[in-house]
Order: structure tokens, then sequence, then C-alpha cells
């Protein structure tokens, strides 16, 4: 490992490469301690990063689970949505784990947007009426408290500092939601119930971005974990079907307030098959018992949601896509132990719309429909890699798979996982 991370210098962003659920966490974790800070710079508790360590699962939402080390410290950006009382809960459930001085790590920026019991509501409520075309959200409230922050009407965390203004924009949210989706909501329940986890988090807050800024200047060392994936980008996935903030490599800016420059190296999280929960374009997709099979085979229930996620083949058209979008310099292969036993493994390596190569996901849901995916075979193995150290000793076929998915994805692959544990990755140099 301390080879690969003298290649990637002091600013270092970890970002998904298909739908989520690669298993960014687990590499966040893994290289974490070699860091000072570990940030968070979009999304809410709608992400669920989740890790094993000596035998013991721990489950992060909306902390960075680079927590886990206890010399670093969490920052939550102005890009995030948070939910105080929601957050109260995951620092008391890994507490529970055994996590010691959670709270005492942490930092949240002035400008995040405070999420609500009402948003969570409203995401609800508009799901069940768009029916059978639902988009497949967690109805964490993601989507109406981002809705609020493009409206101007959001609240932020600098609002806990006044309690009086926090009560009148509160009530007045809720009335006007109320008025408009026709449904119920309480405005004294939301504020009595923010107000009892206010100065648990009063003194976590503070001006992030020139926490990072000194902090970068001073060479500490800032590692960005991403949330979801590239094509769940509000602006650059596959649309309507996405997150309701920007999850690639310029919501890290944004998200945090850092300049482009100030970061050394991104790194992609590619999944050696794919999944993707809810709904959505899908092209690989695996609709049948071996489909299933992966599913059980490699744990594909979310982490938030608990959903079953769906499978596919290896996709290296999305992630190709991923790669020239974000400018990524090396790639982290994750799960490709699940792999194992299967005979034949295939890959998407184009698409052909009309006779025309693609180079990304059609948007329409005519042009799915007449997409055709262009596949290449590989042989499988069936040796156990769950002991594997060093890339000379995976089985031939399986090395040439990941040589395979190199040259398809145009990025070298630099780290590759090969069991569940932090310690079942191996490094290339």
């Amino acid at each position: 490992m301390q080879k690969f991370l003298q290649t990637l210098g002091s600013n270092v962003a970890i970002l998904g490469t298909q739908w989520g659920d690669e298993g960014k966490g687990k590499l966040v974790d893994a290289v974490s301690e070699h860091f000072d800070f570990i940030c968070r710079s979009t999304g809410g508790a709608n992400a669920g990063h989740t890790i094993y360590t000596n035998g013991q699962k721990f489950v992060f939402n909306l902390l960075p689970s680079g927590l886990l080390h206890e010399s670093t410290v969490g920052v939550i950006g102005n890009g995030t949505v948070i939910d105080p009382v929601s957050l109260r809960a995951e620092v008391a459930q890994l507490e529970d784990s055994g996590l010691e001085n959670v709270l005492e790590r942490v930092k949240i920026s002035l400008h995040a947007h405070l999420l609500f019991d009402y948003h969570k509501a409203i995401d609800a409520e508009l799901e069940r009426r768009k029916g059978k075309d639902k988009i497949g959200t967690t109805c964490k409230g993601i989507g109406p408290c981002y809705e609020d922050k493009i409206a101007r009407r959001g609240i932020r965390c600098e609002d806990l500092l006044d309690t009086d203004l926090l009560k009148e924009k509160i009530t007045a949210n809720c009335k006007f939601h109320s008025e408009t989706l026709n449904i119920e909501l309480n405005a004294d329940a939301e504020y009595e119930k923010i107000m009892s986890v206010r100065e648990e988090i009063k003194p976590l807050l503070c001006d992030t971005r020139i926490l990072l800024l000194d902090a970068m200047r001073q060479n500490k060392k800032v590692l960005f974990e991403g949330a979801q994936a590239h094509h769940l980008d509000i602006d650059h996935g596959t649309y309507p079907f996405v997150t309701s903030s920007n999850v690639s490599a310029g919501g890290i800016c944004t998200g945090l307030g850092i300049p482009p420059k100030r970061i050394s190296t991104l790194i992609g999280i590619t999944k050696a098959y794919t999944t993707r929960v809810g709904s959505g374009p899908f092209p690989t997709e695996l609709d049948d018992a071996f489909g299933d099979e992966i599913r059980e085979k490699g744990g594909e229930y979310g982490a938030v949601t608990k959903r079953p996620r769906r499978c596919g083949w290896f996709d290296a058209v999305v992630v190709r896509n991923a790669v020239e979008f974000n400018g990524l310099d090396c790639i982290n292969l994750t799960k490709l132990d699940v792999l194992t036993g299967v005979k034949e493994i295939k890959v998407a390596t184009k698409y052909l719309l009309d006779g025309k190569e693609l180079r990304t996901i059609p948007t329409t849901r005519k042009a799915n429909l007449k997409l055709e995916v262009i596949y290449e075979s590989f042989p499988g193995w069936e040796e156990d890699l769950s002991q594997t150290q060093n890339f000379g000793d995976l089985p031939e076929n399986a090395q040439n798979y990941v040589k395979a998915l190199e040259g398809f994805i145009k990025c070298p692959i630099k780290v590759i996982g090969v069991g569940m544990d932090r310690n079942d990755l191996i490094y290339l140099t």
C-alpha cells in the first residue's frame, strides 16, 4: 500500500463510476489513516458505505467512513443536506459498535442545508403520485431538501444559531408545502425535534471551506469521499433516474469550496460487474436466475434501503464515460472474487443505436429499447481469490480479465478487491 499512497499526492478524491454501491467506503477506510481530513461534499443520508473490519460491520450514511480511524477529522461540506436527528442516531449506532469520540471529530459547514421530516413526507408523497413511473428514491427527503435549496427557501445549518428565525422559516415552509401538496405537516413538531439535538450540533458548525484551505496550507492531507456515483449525477447521470446533487468530480469543488487545482489525484471505484438500485436504464442487466445468483453471492442489497440491487455484466461504456468525464487517474476494481466460479464472463464493450456507435447511455426510453449492446466474452476461473495478496498470484484468467477491463476503460487499475475485509486488497505498482 505504501508505494500506492506515495503516487497519490496530498489531496485525493474517491468517486464511484457506475450507479453507486461500488465499494467506495472500503478503499476510503483502507487509506484514511494516512489522511488528516475525510470530507463529504454532496448528498445526505441516502448514501451507504459499509465497512467490514476484523469481522465487524460498520455502516456510514452521512458521516465520512474514514472516521473509523480515530486520528481523522470528518468534514461535512456545504453541498450536503443534513438531518441532525438522523446524524445523531448514526453517531449513536457507531458508538454502540465500539467507535469512540465520533462527534468530537466532526465539522459541519454553516452553509449545509437542514433536512426535516417534512422533506421525507414530501418525498414519499411525490413517489406515490408517480405510480409506475416512480424514480426509486430512498424517500430520505434528499430531493425535496435540494428543491428548497434551489428555490431559495432552504434552511441552512447557520439558522440553528437564531432560534426565532429558525422557527419562522420552518413554519413558512410547512405552510407552503402543506398548501401546495395538500398534505398535513406539523411545524411545531419539526421545530421541537430539531431543537432536541441543537446543542449537540452547534459546536460542530464552522466555515469548513476556510478550515480545509488552512489545513492544506499547513500540508495536511485531505481525502474526498464521494457519495453515489457518476451516473447518478443530477446533470450527467441517467436523468431523471439520478440523485439530486452533483456527485461527479466537480461537486467536490462546489460542495466544499475547494479549488480544482488542489485535488492531486482522482480515483474511480468500479465493481467487477455492474449493479443498480431503483429504476432507470441498465443495458447489461441480467434479469434472470444468474443475476439473482450474483446478487446473493455479492450481498447486493442496499446499505440504506435494504432493497435488492439489480445485477448485470460489466459495462465498459459506462465506466469509460466516467473516466473521461472526471479525468480519473486510476481505478480500484472491487468484488473480483464474486465472479469466481462463473464459466463465461461477458463485458459490454460498445453501444450501437441505428448502426451508430454511442459513447454513453441514451437519455430517451425509445432509444434504450432500440440500443444494441456488443459484448466480448472471457473464460472464468474456479480458484478462491480471498487470500491473494499479489496480482501475479491471481489465476491467469482473472489476470486476463483485469487487463482486458483496463484496456476497455482506458484507465490503469491500481487496486483490486478480492474479499470483504479492509485488508482484502491487492495494490499494483
